[in-house]
């Protein structure tokens, strides 16, 4: 299976593609879109568009593992994530690509093991699954693998029923 890992945003959207055979991880390739902050909003998003297609026309994925958006504290930034993200989602339907969202918690959980595992611990064990020598940079890249891990680890199994369904939200209202 090909898992394209997708860490959404409007000024860096980290990617990156796995093989999974679902015993081993394979990197096939990662990156970063980035968009510049003079550019005017609907044209960050157009650029988000044109290179998430660039990407999936690409490597054609079956399916992405996208970061479902938790609103915690600037709700604005939030809106803007949620609508480059939902540039992306419209580049990999038109291509039907299956998506699947997973939240920070799911994340964690299926990568470290740990639901309150920092940022460093993930991206570490990131690193350690996909046999890397280094952390992916920026942040972003290395959350998208961590993203497409998530979809490998749980995409076939009962615990992806779980993940998806009552049991996190209410993990999540526990927090």
């Amino acid at each position: 299976m090909r898992i394209l890992g997708i860490d959404p945003g409007y000024a860096i959207v980290g990617w990156g593609v796995l093989e999974y055979d679902n015993v081993r991880f394979n990197v096939v390739k990662y990156g970063e879109i980035t968009t510049l902050p003079k550019t005017p909003f609907e044209k960050r998003l157009c650029e988000i568009y044109e290179d998430m297609c660039v990407v999936l026309d690409k490597f054609r994925p079956d399916c992405m593992s996208i970061e479902k958006l938790f609103f915690n504290t600037n709700i604005t930034t939030g809106i803007d994530v949620a609508q480059a993200r939902g540039v992306i989602m419209l580049a990999a339907v038109q291509r039907n690509v299956k998506i699947f969202e997973y939240t920070p918690l799911q994340v964690k959980v299926a990568v470290t093991g740990y639901g309150a595992a920092e940022k460093h611990q993930v991206q570490e064990m990131t690193k350690n699954i996909l046999r890397l020598k280094v952390i992916p940079k920026p942040d972003d890249t290395a959350d998208a693998l961590a993203l497409a891990i998530t979809h490998g680890h749980t995409g076939g199994s009962r615990l992806s029923e779980i993940m998806h369904g009552n049991e996190v939200t209410q993990l999540n209202k526990k927090k």
